[in-house]
């Protein structure tokens, strides 16, 4: 769905199918074992004692290590990949989201318009489906270098969009970004990953990945509904806590 799923799934497969090796040849030898040191009938008292092989007790311990070794570096050259930023001339799009409880805000910043989202709604039948047309949507064009700045207004939260394969952390007074080429078309299904309190569920966002022209539409579409200039944390609840500037109470004489 980006130009990162491809990596990130050749990463999980690869890392599963080296496990999976390692598990065969571990249950393989378990089983063995068990058979070829059984107690036959007729045998009694203990079996032969060892007290250790140093050639195995070598093995066991280095090949893990390199196992260890071996996914960790793999996992560190991708992540350097996918958490590097574009440079600033190479930004076609730049998204500013900011996370709320139990909602999401867009602010689309070389656009300076915004959208502001709601937490999500139930259908009035009371399946427990929830209404996907007033779910906060992020719409994005096809093949553009975006940029999300992503930003709490209160407490941690967590953009996930499950189909990219990739989520990231939310904190309060904290920018993280993502950079990503979305490429191909459609709408995906977003969430906030981190308990964030009692609707923490209903957290819940689409993305829309459509063609540079629909963008344009979607873009006149805000600013025709008046929804021009930047929502911010004018409204976050944290601003009153200590550390953050807020004057000092003075006591009455």
């Amino acid at each position: 769905m980006t130009n990162h799923t491809e990596r990130v799934s050749g990463l999980w497969v690869t890392s599963w199918i080296v496990l999976l090796v390692v598990g065969i040849i571990t249950w393989g030898l378990t089983i063995w074992a068990v058979i070829a040191y059984r107690r036959r009938k007729g045998q009694t008292g203990l079996p032969v004692q060892l007290r250790y092989n140093m050639p195995i007790e070598v093995f066991y311990t280095v090949v893990p290590l390199i196992l260890v070794l071996g996914f960790f570096a793999f996992t560190a050259r991708d992540q350097a990949v996918i958490e590097e930023r574009f440079a600033e001339d190479q930004v076609d799009v730049k998204i500013e989201a900011i996370a709320k409880q139990w909602a999401w805000d867009f602010n689309y910043v070389d656009e300076d318009v915004y959208s502001a989202g709601i937490q999500a709604q139930l259908e009035v039948d009371g399946d427990g489906s929830v209404n996907q047309e007033e779910l906060p949507t992020l719409v994005l064009p096809v093949g553009a270098n975006v940029e999300i700045a992503l930003q709490a207004r209160d407490v941690i939260h967590s953009f996930w969009v499950v189909d990219f394969l990739y989520k990231k952390d939310m904190f309060p007074g904290k920018t993280n970004y993502m950079s990503f080429v979305p490429e191909r078309e459609g709408t995906y299904a977003g969430k906030c990953a981190e308990l964030c309190g009692e609707y923490h569920s209903l957290m819940l966002f689409n993305v829309e990945v459509v063609s540079q022209g629909e963008y344009d539409d979607y873009i006149e579409s805000l600013r025709d509904a008046g929804q021009e200039g930047q929502l911010s944390t004018e409204y976050d609840r944290n601003q009153n806590l200590p550390g953050t500037g807020a004057p000092e109470l003075k006591e009455e004489e």
